[in-house]
C-alpha cells in the first residue's frame, strides 16, 4: 500500500474568502473522484488550521502501488480538479512511501 500525501500553499495575495472557496472548491472535486477513479483506496483533504505552518491544504491517499498512483495523477478526472487549483498555488510538495 502506498501513501501519497501533497501539500499546497496557495498564493499570499488571495482575499480571505477567495482563499476559503478555493479550497472548499478543491476538497470537493477531489471527494468526487474516488466514485469515479477504481485505484484510489482511500482519500481525504484536509485544511490547516496552525497559523505557524505554511501550507494550506494536505491531500492524503492511499492506492494499492506506485503505479496506481501515477494512474491517479494522470487520470483526466483528476488533473480537471488540479487544474482548477494550479492557477492559486504558490508552492506544493509531495511524498509517496509504503505503508
Amino acid at each position: 500500500m502506498v501513501k501519497h500525501t501533497v501539500l499546497f500553499q496557495l498564493r499570499a495575495d488571495l482575499e480571505p474568502q477567495q482563499k476559503t472557496e478555493v479550497m472548499e472548491c478543491f476538497r470537493k472535486g477531489i471527494m468526487e473522484l474516488p466514485a469515479q477513479i477504481a485505484c484510489i483506496r482511500r482519500i481525504e483533504v484536509g485544511f490547516n488550521i496552525n497559523p505557524e505552518e505554511k501550507f494550506d491544504i494536505a491531500l492524503c491517499g492511499e492506492f494499492d502501488t506506485l503505479a496506481d498512483v501515477d494512474a491517479y495523477a494522470r487520470h483526466p478526472l483528476h488533473v480537471a480538479v488540479a487544474a482548477q487549483l494550479k492557477p492559486y498555488v504558490s508552492a506544493r510538495s509531495c511524498t509517496d512511501y509504503e505503508i
